[in-house]
């Protein structure tokens, strides 16, 4: 069993950040489960572009408000408390946060940890 609070995660190795966000990394490829689960804020007034080529993602929003846009359509989705998404076409987006946003996030495969968004707003596939 792995019983882990987000005190224990905070200001260790397993808080990763970027410029618009910070993600807490609760599960990892490590332990085994064949997902990871993130925590994970989105900052105020902030814009990211994410395109996740090598990951689906499912995304559960339980704090703030924003919006979601699939870039290659203009699709536009309002995202508030109880609100999920699926990336699971691998789907570039834009993530717009109106206020700081709380979003517990999963990946397939699992992250490694070390991730981290690079110029094309994908994580590499890591193993290790």
């Amino acid at each position: 069993m792995i019983v882990k609070s987000l005190e224990d995660i905070i200001g260790t190795e397993d808080e990763a950040k970027g410029e618009t966000w910070v993600s807490r990394r609760f599960i990892l490829k490590k332990d085994n489960v064949g997902f990871s689960l993130n925590d994970t804020i989105i900052k105020a007034g902030t814009e990211s572009f994410f395109w996740y080529k090598n990951h689906i993602e499912a995304v559960y929003c339980i704090e703030g408000e924003g919006e979601i846009e699939k870039t290659e359509t203009g699709e536009v989705w309002q995202i508030k408390p109880g609100t999920m998404y699926l990336l699971n076409e691998h789907d570039k987006h834009k993530l717009r946060a109106k206020t700081q946003m709380r979003m517990i996030c999963v990946f397939n495969p699992p992250l490694v940890g070390t991730e981290t968004h690079n110029e094309e707003g994908y994580y590499p596939l890591l193993t290790e």
